[in-house]
């Protein structure tokens, strides 16, 4: 009866009913721009985008569908819109060869290319299945190998796996939403399952995680920022799995072996004149950690980027840091780290 008054109430322009109304979905449907674009700055925007669409089209709601599935049709095609003004995004790793730490690092690439992290705290992502037809659970559905892997699908077959497989709407439900036939949308189906699947790992994240009892988390946790924040490149090295790499977007340099992440670290990251220190965060529903580098200027450590961890087993096999000072407050962290801390 509530959702029916909020409704009532908000086709006859109560902006306040209509935000009642979509608000127990804003985070989700958020999360679904994420998988969709891969930026949480663009996620924002087609959500924004999408709200206003639903906002003028409310009369047009005839409620044959749920409120639900209605919002992200709105939402899906608002980001098939955005998809069509921009290239798509990748990590490093897909855009260049790895490269010999000896050569000097390549120029940033201002252009919006690269996948983004995401706050999966601050943001309330939820655990489990979003419906039973679901194949990825939720934290699985935004890990970084994940979300890679969709932006190298065409848009439209992106959708449909993220409408079938991560929100779990059937195969009619996500024909009315992207204007295709049952049939369309199981063969563009299968064609993604098999271009993800090859991009894939043989574990997600959240399995791995799993795996691992909270003791071995809380080692793994001390071990790197320990290492981190003593400048020990061989410790950091030692964690690594023999074919770890190491990624800077926006950088499009990136390294690849425990030989040539050392000779980076020695070089750039730990080299002499640099001072760390680390405060863990999550990230894509995985091991995160905000990185804060002594600055003499302002007597403390200043944010300069966040790493995102993906292990194999207790081995680090990659680590993604997205450099820049400003991506740190959407994870809660803290402006400045002071020298006592």
């Amino acid at each position: 009866m509530i959702h029916a008054r909020l409704l009532e109430a908000a086709r006859t322009g109560d902006d306040d009913a209509f935000a009642r109304l979509v608000e127990p979905h804003r985070r989700a449907l958020h999360a679904h721009c994420y998988r969709m674009l891969g930026s949480v700055a663009d996620a924002e925007d087609a959500l924004q985008d999408a709200l206003l669409n639903a906002w003028r089209g409310l009369a047009k709601f005839e409620g044959r569908s749920s409120l639900r599935s209605w919002l992200y049709t709105i939402a899906t095609n608002a980001c098939l819109r955005a998809i069509e003004r921009r290239p798509k995004r990748v990590l490093p790793i897909d855009y260049a060869p790895a490269a010999d730490p000896h050569d000097g690092l390549a120029e940033p690439l201002v252009e919006s290319v690269w996948v983004e992290p995401y706050p999966d705290e601050r943001l309330g992502l939820e655990d489990g299945l979003a419906g039973p037809e679901a194949r990825y659970e939720q934290r699985e559905s935004v890990e970084l190998a994940f979300i890679a892997a969709l932006q190298h699908l065409p848009a439209r077959q992106r959708a449909v796996l993220i409408l079938r497989d991560v929100l779990g709407f059937s195969a009619r439900e996500t024909a009315g939403a992207l204007e295709m036939s049952p049939p369309g949308v199981d063969s563009a189906l299968q064609r993604a399952h098999k271009a993800v699947d090859a991009r894939l790992p043989d574990r997600s994240q959240q399995a791995v995680l799993g795996s691992l009892d909270d003791q071995a988390l809380r080692e793994i946790v001390h071990r790197y920022v320990d290492a981190f924040e003593r400048a020990d490149v061989d410790a950091v090295v030692e964690m690594l799995a023999a074919d770890g790499t190491f990624t800077m977007p926006p950088l499009p340099t990136w390294y690849h072996g425990r030989e040539a992440v050392a000779a980076f670290l020695n070089d750039h990251v730990l080299a002499s004149e640099n001072r760390w220190r680390l405060a863990p965060a999550r990230a894509n529903g995985q091991l995160a950690f905000g990185n804060y580098r002594w600055d003499e200027q302002w007597q403390s450590f200043m944010p300069r980027s966040i790493s995102v961890l993906t292990l194999d087993g207790e081995w680090i096999a990659e680590i993604t840091t997205f450099l820049g000072p400003e991506r740190l407050s959407s994870f809660g962290l803290p402006d400045e780290v002071p020298l006592g801390r």
